[in-house]
């Protein structure tokens, strides 16, 4: 979930908490995972998130209410963080779970320090990794399956092989809070880009891009949109030729086979 998914009372809430995350100390990788152990208990218990965001009980005893339920189990930080949350109002009892966990992957992500393009390419890498792999696909997709089995099988896959940060956002990325992996990994992608004040493509050329090749088109991107630009190459036969990217809701089409379709549909018309 990205800030813009929020509305209203939500977002003036994710804003607030987001200041405060700013001011979190200790360990982001630990504040990370505490939140989204919080998330997902806020998630299964839907009798605690319906008090924790009733706006007709007071701020203290909501407070209370979430210090008796994580002390102990999350670092102190982070339960006063969550503290703070209670008190907050939101435009639906979901979102509550919803701002904690994206709290989650922005201290996930601060966690990586300057390895933040290194991370961006990993969590991009690792989607199409579990896409191309028929194991963690039908795992992923097998109902029988629990979450903590799904997230061993990832976790031992991908060990020694990526950021720690990198582990922990496709861990949870099997939470099931977003329709699928796929859908959950570019949120968070994107939230990575916003922690870093940038941007992501998502460009598909018929054949890899050069090294020289690629920092020429982040360079053009990132001039075009007055921000850095992180992009993300998928080598697709399809293309034919050229080039085609996708930045937010922007699509640039500059493919052999998009001009084909073209040509096709004024000969049709």
């Amino acid at each position: 979930m990205s800030n813009g998914t929020f509305r209203g009372a939500s977002a003036e809430a994710l804003a607030e908490l987001t200041s405060a995350l700013d001011a979190l100390g200790g360990d982001q990788a630990t504040a990370g995972r505490d939140l989204f152990a919080v998330a997902a208990v806020l998630r299964d218990e839907p009798a605690l998130r319906r008090v924790a965001t009733d706006v007709s009980v007071p701020a203290e005893a909501k407070a209370d209410l979430v210090r008796q339920v994580f002390g102990g189990k999350v670092a102190d930080s982070v339960l006063e963080l969550v503290a703070k949350a209670v008190g907050q109002r939101y435009t639906s009892t979901r979102d509550l779970a919803d701002v904690l966990e994206h709290l989650g992957v922005v201290a996930t992500v601060r966690s990586s320090g300057d390895n933040a393009g290194q991370l961006a390419d990993e969590l991009f890498a690792v989607t199409e990794l579990v896409n191309d792999n028929a194991e963690l696909r039908d795992a992923r997709a097998d109902p029988v399956r629990s979450v903590t089995d799904k997230r061993a099988l990832l976790e031992g896959l991908l060990a020694g092989k990526v950021l720690p940060a990198t582990s922990s956002l496709a861990s949870q990325a099997l939470a099931g809070s977003y329709r699928t992996f796929g859908v959950a990994m570019e949120h968070f992608q994107q939230a990575a880009a916003e922690v870093h004040n940038q941007s992501v493509a998502e460009v598909r050329v018929a054949k890899p891009l050069s090294d020289a090749e690629r920092q020429r088109l982040v360079d053009v991107l990132s001039r075009q949109y007055g921000r850095p630009v992180h992009v993300n190459v998928v080598v697709d036969a399809g293309v034919i030729g050229g080039i085609r990217v996708e930045i937010g809701d922007d699509v640039i089409d500059g493919t052999v086979a998009s001009r084909l379709d073209g040509a096709r549909r004024q000969l049709a018309s």
